[in-house]
């Protein structure tokens, strides 16, 4: 994939991002923070597609304190709750927000491009909140991304879960560290001739490094159960192979073609047993669904969404393949900024029109995405108890001419077409 695009100069500034993320740890921040009033709305009147409990036509759902508090199939006529702002959503389809596994759009610097395998980088430290290209996102109804770093490096550091509304880090982070981002092919490759330049140098680094992380983790490990008699040396460059060992949060890999996406089946899942997310997953790489389907490896396909097969003389659909194939967690990502995050509804229309299933499709952008990161408690669908991340669209989303009117994180409006010239 080329380098995606970037943010504005500004925000590139040293000071800005320290101005930043100072401001997100003032003392009492996080008092004043949660002291806040959350609204309250009433979303009436429209076609809610809860992607895990049914579709309801005239369906309602009401939220509060920044969650969903209830879900009503069939409100009765009339249904007016009091100390509720009402949202008129008829003519209208009420949707969970999306969620893209793989974006760079979060912040600024995601390239660090001196050692090719660096695990002790990360991109908390470089989240911009509200920036503009979050605030672009929203207009596509995307409000959940995996922002991690760049493809320059075979391993380029953790990345974190986050949201695309809010003010302050404390706002936006769901978790961090939210995976670990390896990059088994193409971008990485090292031209100045050091080990790394070709594949199986980059197979043994990725390797290596993960190796070392493992004995050091599994030393915490025996610490920690008693059976060591003291605490290994403390090593922050290892430190985030801890959680990933324990399968906290997984592996996302930039990996396509079949030989790459085998490679990564082969060392990550099956030699380290990493719970393994597939990014990207091109080109013939989508010939090994039934072995990712074996071992239940979610796989989000993109930004590309078709090949030419020479062999059957025809395009085929990319995420069609995988579903084929057995792997029905599949999904789809922008690569963000490569195709813009506000596009994240038209690769999944792609992928429908080159042969996914369109519940599968939408469930690809919502829930699956979850799912594959561990969050499906409180983001991918529409159900009680779970953030309010909640999107208005005119139409189906997989119809182009469809747009977003009104896009709600964790309960408060961040974007309103009604109100406001369309950002998209």
């Amino acid at each position: 994939m080329r380098a995606p695009a970037r943010l504005p100069s500004c925000f590139f500034s040293p000071a800005c991002v320290a101005i930043a993320a100072a401001l997100c740890f003032l003392p009492g921040a996080a008092s004043a923070a949660a002291a806040k009033v959350f609204p309250r709305y009433a979303i009436l009147g429209g076609k809610v597609l809860t992607i895990t409990q049914g579709v309801h036509e005239g369906g309602a759902i009401l939220v509060s304190g920044g969650k969903i508090e209830r879900v009503l199939a069939d409100p009765p006529e009339g249904f007016r709750p009091e100390g509720y702002e009402a949202v008129d959503a008829r003519g209208l389809w009420v949707l969970p927000g999306f969620v893209d596994l793989h974006s760079h759009i979060g912040g600024s610097d995601i390239n660090d491009m001196v050692y090719p395998v660096n695990p002790g980088l990360r991109v908390l430290d470089n989240i911009i909140p509200n920036n503009p290209l979050l605030k672009r996102a929203q207009a596509g109804g995307v409000t959940t991304i995996l922002f991690i770093s760049g493809s320059g490096t075979n391993m380029s550091g953790f990345g974190a879960l986050m949201k695309t509304g809010g003010d302050t880090l404390e706002e936006v982070l769901i978790r961090f560290p939210g995976a670990l981002k390896i990059a088994q092919g193409g971008n990485p490759e090292r031209r100045g001739g050091d080990l790394g330049r070709d594949r199986m140098g980059m197979n043994w680094l990725i390797r290596n490094a993960l190796e070392e992380g493992k004995r050091y983790a599994e030393a915490w490990d025996a610490f920690e159960a008693g059976k060591a008699p003291v605490p290994p040396e403390k090593n922050p460059r290892l430190e985030y192979f801890r959680g990933l060992f324990r399968g906290e949060y997984p592996v996302v890999v930039h990996t396509q073609g079949y030989h790459l996406v085998l490679s990564t089946i082969r060392i990550l899942h099956d030699e380290l047993k990493l719970r393994v997310v597939i990014d990207h997953g091109e080109f013939d790489g989508s010939e090994l669904g039934p072995e990712a389907a074996a071992r239940g490896i979610m796989v989000m396909t993109g930004p590309r969404q078709f090949r030419f097969d020479n062999e059957r003389g025809r395009f085929l659909g990319l995420a069609a393949r995988w579903h084929e194939g057995g792997v029905k967690d599949v999904g789809v990502n922008t690569d963000a900024g490569v195709i813009p995050e506000e596009e994240l509804f038209y690769q999944a229309a792609m992928a429908v029109r080159l042969g996914l299933d369109p519940e599968a499709a939408l469930r690809g952008i919502t829930i699956h995405g979850a799912k594959a990161m561990g969050i499906e408690g409180r983001v991918g669908s529409l159900e009680e108890g779970k953030d309010a991340d909640i999107v208005l669209w005119t139409g189906d989303p997989f119809d182009v001419r469809s747009h977003v009117v009104q896009t709600l994180v964790n309960g408060k409006v961040v974007y309103d077409a009604r109100r406001e010239p369309r950002r998209f």
